[in-house]
């Protein structure tokens, strides 16, 4: 059981308490449900483990706010505790502080000045194929129509536009297998990649500037797979790169971009994510930004489901309490102040206060 009617601390503490790992979301999501429920002033729905609920007051403005529930797999920091003005838990920070901004709003502000759906989704931590937002746009799109999203990803406070896409590929250098008794009459396909990680060590990323936030790219090497045998000569090495690139870039262009890097190697492309343009000059995200950020705003450095949202045509941006760099980690921990301010700034916007 959730109650709503607790301090937005409580509430996250409550929500870190239940386990809720990628896959395992059921008891969660069926608190979140039971709760929202209880609220007349919303039309709740659910798909598998992922929970709308909407307001319908006829607005003229609909405003999407998305959160996941999932966390990535506890090692031993469940339960929460408290020191230092902070809370500690897995999910703390991404993203339970901020799913519990999410309830405390659905909650406390039964007519605000937009429209609001609260998207509460599983399966975000892991591949993409089985993330919830993505199943709940292929199911049920009408449930995420809106003018504008807020993704309550972890930010440290601070709103962040847009989002790089993300790019794997494996780059494969060939050779011919051989005894290694007799090298010479192979060509030792490890050897070759070297001439892979010469190309990353020597590649300067890009910070272009996107609609005046600036972005900061990678390409990495992240897996290194080869060889046959203690006494075979390998005739192909695979170099695991992941290319993450700035949103002036659509996913055609940074496939084109490695193939050029690469040029002379097998490049195949196994997974990638399309990134989204920051979009602040759109009014309902301009008016969040003065409201919420005091004017202020950041590229975000990562991956997140705004770009689901903007291919749904759908502006959006990531905000949130918890601190990104503490995302995923044994020590994961949330300022307690930090989900209190988030909670203010965001009652202050749907109410029209701020």
């Amino acid at each position: 059981m959730l109650d709503l009617s607790a301090d937005v601390r409580t509430l996250t503490a409550a929500l870190v308490d239940t386990e809720s790992v990628s896959g395992d979301e059921r008891a969660l999501a069926d608190a979140i449900e039971h709760a929202l429920r209880g609220l007349p002033h919303l039309a709740v729905e659910r798909d598998g483990d992922a929970i709308v609920a909407r307001t319908g007051l006829g607005r003229a403005r609909r405003v999407v706010i998305a959160g996941h529930i999932d966390t990535v797999p506890i090692v031993g920091n469940v339960p929460s505790y408290v020191a230092g003005g902070r809370l500690y838990g897995c999910g703390t920070s991404d993203m339970k502080s901020g799913v519990a901004v999410q309830l405390k709003l659905a909650a406390s502000v039964p007519e605000p000045v937009h429209d609001a759906t609260y998207v509460f989704y599983d399966c975000e931590e892991i591949e993409a194929e089985r993330n919830g937002l993505r199943r709940l746009a292929n199911t049920h799109p009408e449930w995420l129509d809106g003018d504008f999203a807020v993704l309550m990803e972890p930010t440290g406070g601070v709103i962040e536009g847009g989002c790089q896409g993300t790019m794997r590929v494996d780059v494969i250098a060939h050779g011919k297998r051989a005894h290694s008794a007799r090298s010479w009459m192979g060509e030792n396909a490890i050897h070759g990649a070297g001439r892979v990680l010469d190309v990353l060590r020597d590649y300067t990323p890009r910070e272009p500037e996107v609609e005046g936030l600036r972005f900061h790219e990678g390409l990495n090497a992240v897996f290194v797979s080869g060889g046959v045998a203690g006494n075979v000569i390998p005739d192909e090495c695979v170099v695991t790169v992941n290319y993450r690139f700035a949103p002036d870039l659509t996913v055609q262009d940074a496939e084109d971009h490695l193939r050029e890097v690469f040029s002379g190697f097998d490049v195949r492309v196994t997974d990638a994510a399309p990134p989204a343009r920051p979009g602040l000059d759109d009014p309902a995200a301009a008016e969040f930004v003065r409201t919420v950020g005091a004017g202020r705003a950041r590229a975000k450095l990562g991956w997140t489901d705004v770009a689901r949202m903007a291919e749904l045509g759908i502006p959006a941006v990531n905000y949130g309490p918890g601190e990104p760099s503490l995302a995923h980690t044994r020590d994961e921990s949330v300022e307690l102040d930090a989900i209190v301010a988030a909670e203010t700034r965001m009652i202050g916007w749907l109410t029209g206060t701020g």
